[in-house]
């Protein structure tokens, strides 16, 4: 007959801590990992890099001065044609979908100013033949970026119709008073400037640091959307601050019939690219390990 009490060399042994005398050991906490993306800038740094954009323009200012002036030719064709071919209706929504395309645009004023950084004298040819070292990746982000444009302009036309139906637009002499003086204009405005707004800050996200990324790093455009709008988002405040000094000056400009952006996109592109170098310098840069879908060729 079996005995009921067991020996105790057949006890299985205790365990030698003796606080898991319950089995289960402590969870200890993860240790923290610095955010290689966040620089913890105050916003008050936006204005530090608008007066460094204000700098690299006087160095050598013909070629940026010449580039703003493209900008504004450009600019003035455009709304031109869209008031001999009466798609005035479209002004409002283009004006908007320039801040969209804004970054790829700038990407001479980009070149300047890394030139001015190693040390070498920028030209007007080397700021209109830029030749990033992505590659092709860069004409790609390009399409990305007007696709974005030509989305926002056809939804722009849905929320007119929307809200007016779909009736001829009534001219530029007429929709001031329709939009200011009726509930139905009030209306349009608020969906529209919020839809309009948020077109805007998606874009400014994925494209202010994505299309230097792309010229000085051999890197693809969806990495470089995806790392861009984690930079944006990881430093916040001074990105708010500098959000609202480009949408001020760049309705500055505007306010001016376009001639103001002879002076203001060269300031806002050489700027934009110390914004760059302050918040993804190089010993902040991960490598291979930062690229998320494909490598260029």
């Amino acid at each position: 007959m079996l005995s009921d009490h067991t020996n105790d060399k057949d006890s299985p042994p205790q365990p030698d801590n003796s606080n898991a005398s319950d089995g289960i050991p402590k969870v200890v906490p993860a240790l923290p990992v610095e955010n290689r993306r966040a620089r913890n800038l105050p916003w008050r740094t936006a204005f530090h890099w608008l007066a460094l954009g204000w700098s690299d323009l006087w160095k050598n200012p013909l070629p940026s001065l010449l580039y703003g002036f493209g900008v504004f030719v450009i600019s003035a064709l455009i709304v031109w044609a869209l008031f001999l071919f009466n798609y005035e209706y479209a002004l409002f929504p283009a004006l908007a979908g320039f801040m969209v395309i804004g970054p790829l645009i700038a990407n001479g004023l980009y070149e300047k100013s890394r030139m001015l950084e190693e040390d070498e004298r920028p030209t007007y040819l080397a700021m209109v033949f830029v030749r990033p070292k992505s590659g092709y990746q860069a004409l790609f982000m390009g399409v990305l970026l007007l696709g974005l444009m030509m989305l926002w302009m056809r939804a722009a036309v849905l929320i007119w119709a929307l809200f007016f139906g779909i009736v001829p637009f009534p001219g530029t002499d007429e929709i001031v008073p329709m939009l200011f003086t009726t509930p139905t204009g009030w209306a349009l405005l608020v969906v529209g400037g919020a839809v309009g707004a948020l077109f805007a800050a998606f874009s400014f996200a994925i494209s202010v640091f994505a299309v230097p990324m792309l010229l000085t790093e051999r890197t693809d455009a969806l990495s470089a959307l995806g790392i861009s709008m984690a930079l944006v988002w990881n430093n916040l405040p001074v990105m708010l601050a500098w959000g609202a000094i480009v949408s001020g000056l760049f309705l500055l400009s505007v306010a001016t019939a376009f001639v103001g952006l002879i002076l203001v996109f060269p300031i806002l592109g050489h700027a934009t690219w110390h914004a760059y170098r302050a918040i993804r310098s190089d010993d902040r840069q991960e490598g291979e390990s930062e690229r998320m879908f494909v490598r260029p060729a």
